[in-house]
């Protein structure tokens, strides 16, 4: 029921790309900071 949801609405596609591109922007951001601070030191 939920994933139904999920994929064949609106509200649930937009909700599901919203969470893929937080956690594609965490990732991102961790490895940019990370070699930030391997290259400062």
């Amino acid at each position: 029921m939920v994933l139904k949801e999920l994929f064949s609405t609106d509200i649930g596609l937009l909700s599901l790309f919203t969470i893929l591109f937080i956690i594609g922007m965490a990732i991102w951001f961790s490895v940019w900071f990370k070699r930030k601070m391997d290259r400062d030191e």
